[in-house]
């Protein structure tokens, strides 16, 4: 009996691992200036729409969408081609993007800044959906809820850019 398929399984394994690593570590990466936003006094005092989650939404949603993780490896398992790897390409540039906004809005309190950083990661998910489509059709299905959430966060965050034109 071979080898191969215990060796192929274990590898994919890993990698499903290391896809989880890299997503949690974004979210880590975020974590640290979001982590005290709602008891941040720059956060607390900023103008926020009525449709503002309650504190203690965001972190529970952010949680579930990390599942984005699950999307990456399955593009990462399929058989190796051009659409696979810009598919790629664009999962780790909206990684970036992700972890990026927190530090721009709570961190550096840039809410137009960061809803730039926003509008960017909402067009390379849309982009990331498009081309993980052509390789993965489930992949693609499953960033939706992502590219859905980022959507309410990009209202969000304009509302209170809006709400407060001092913030920078």
């Amino acid at each position: 009996m071979s080898q191969a398929p215990s060796r192929a399984k274990s590898r994919s394994l890993l990698a499903l691992a290391g896809f989880g690593l890299v997503t949690a570590g974004a979210a880590w990466y975020g974590a640290r200036y979001s982590r005290n936003g709602n008891r941040d006094p720059w956060y607390r005092d900023l103008d926020k729409p009525s449709f503002t989650p309650p504190d203690g939404v965001s972190p529970v949603v952010w949680t579930a969408l990390y599942t984005i993780a699950w999307s990456g490896w399955r593009i990462w398992s399929a058989a190796p081609s051009r659409e696979r790897n810009a598919a790629l390409r664009l999962w780790i540039s909206q990684l970036a993007a992700n972890a990026r906004w927190s530090r721009l809005f709570f961190g550096k309190h840039r809410p137009k800044l960061a809803l730039a950083d926003l509008l960017a990661l909402e067009g390379t998910i849309a982009s990331y959906i498009a081309a993980a489509r052509r390789v993965d059709r489930a992949a693609a299905n499953a960033f939706l809820p992502y590219g859905a959430w980022v959507a309410f966060a990009t209202v969000l965050n304009a509302e209170i850019a809006r709400r407060n034109p001092q913030a920078a």
